[in-house]
């Protein structure tokens, strides 16, 4: 067995889950005989000779999905790693395995120390107890003792800012509050590794900055170790010293954090496929083959606040669609979901007939004002039988625009309003 060396404070060797779709354990009992008898005889099982990739954008022809494959990196003592990727990357099942929380389907993971996981709003609390007898729960789960947590009481409960709810039971919490006490537990208690999933996005801005500077902290001064989920770049860039890039399921760079983000900008651009001129071309047989984007009826990428924003789509398909949905996802580069909608939602029954088409998304109004780069997430199909999400499948740009000389984001409360502006045709 291969020593863990002393500078090495978690070692993750090819680690991989596999599940099964739709079902618990493998849902059969024939399935479970052909384990139990795999196994019986010393022979590998034989469902991990089978599974694809857990691609989203595509449709499964098994079964068996690995949500992660082959995963193997070393994090050192004061380390912060950050673990980024698209949604569906594998990053919240790898954080969930090295905290234990569920088991790898194969390889291992060796580790020094108490480990403290903030993976979900709530993980761990029991919610008819109060702030403070959950801060005693979670001590007492992390292996400290009655009179440690006591040293930290106070330092906790200020950091959270929830003085005043702290003898209430959480179930009354809004989940910032739960966020924030759960932090302040997990950060102050002390854990030779800290473990904290997108989380953090719950809090408000002024929290986060806390947070942040705290894990800081506690890697600078301390010396402990922290692993970081995020989709805020800028946050990674900051905090973090080293990354993990992974890309369906698998690893595509482990490197310093410069280097990951870089290669993550590489691996996005070639889904994204930015094109000057507003024609994205995607390399399929079937289903939404190619987009051309216009702005006041030019074509281009490029599109004013504001302005009437069309996007064209070229699809083929095997079948005619009886349920048939043709929407998009907006999102920023901070991956936050601005709107998202089809043609459901505005109660336009469209129709798909079998073979090659066109139709049309017609925004009259483009309702973001803020400047900068924007992805485009398509979904189509059938909602009843075929269907595809090609996640983040290209950029555009906004430009500023004088229409109401506001610079501002439109709020997401309000992106419902777009929505009489939305046209297909």
């Amino acid at each position: 067995m291969m020593k863990v060396k002393d500078d090495v404070i978690l070692k993750v060797e090819n680690i991989s889950k596999q599940y099964r779709l739709g079902t618990v354990g493998t849902g059969t009992i024939s399935h479970d005989l052909n384990r139990f008898f795999a196994k019986i005889r010393g022979k590998e099982d034989p469902y991990l000779k089978i599974g694809e990739s857990n691609d989203r954008a595509t449709k499964g022809k098994t079964e068996y999905v690995w949500a992660l494959k082959d995963i193997s990196f070393e994090v050192k003592k004061g380390e912060v790693l950050g673990i980024i990727g698209k949604n569906g990357a594998g990053k919240s099942t790898l954080l969930k395995i090295l905290s234990k929380v569920t088991g790898p389907t194969t390889g291992s993971i060796k580790s020094k120390g108490r480990i403290a996981s903030l993976l979900e709003v709530g993980t761990g609390f029991h919610p008819e107890m109060t702030g403070k007898e959950n801060i005693y729960l979670n001590g007492a789960i992390l292996g400290m003792t009655k009179k440690e947590i006591a040293d930290k009481l106070d330092e906790i409960i200020e950091f959270s800012g929830c003085e005043r709810y702290i003898d209430t039971p959480v179930k009354r919490y809004s989940s910032g509050m739960k966020v924030r006490l759960a932090f302040a537990v997990a950060a102050f208690l002390e854990p030779d590794i800290l473990v904290v999933d997108e989380v953090l996005a719950v809090g408000d801005a002024e929290f986060q900055k806390k947070a942040i500077g705290k894990m800081q902290d506690i890697s600078n001064t301390d010396g402990r170790t922290v692993l970081f989920v995020s989709h805020d770049l800028l946050a990674i860039k900051s905090l973090c010293n080293k990354g993990v890039l992974l890309r369906n399921g698998e690893i595509v760079c482990v490197s310093k954090i410069d280097k990951v983000l870089e290669e993550y900008e590489k691996v996005n651009t070639k889904s994204i496929l930015r094109n000057s001129n507003g024609v994205f071309q995607f390399h399929k047989d079937y289903g939404v083959h190619s987009v051309r984007s216009f702005c006041d009826t030019e074509q281009t990428r490029i599109i004013k606040a504001g302005s009437c924003f069309e996007l064209e789509f070229s699809y083929n398909t095997k079948n005619d669609f009886f349920g048939s949905e043709l929407g998009i996802g907006i999102t920023n580069n901070k991956r936050e979901s601005l709107m998202r909608f089809n043609n459901l939602h505005i109660g336009y029954q469209l129709k798909i007939k079998k073979g090659k088409g066109k139709t049309s998304i017609v925004i009259d109004d483009f309702p973001i004002y803020k400047p900068g780069e924007y992805y485009i997430t398509i979904y189509f199909g059938d909602i009843s039988s075929e269907y595809e999400i090609i996640e983040e499948a290209f950029s555009i740009r906004v430009e500023e625009s004088n229409v109401f000389n506001s610079n501002r984001l439109l709020e997401k409360k309000h992106n419902i309003l777009v929505h009489k502006a939305i046209r297909y045709v």
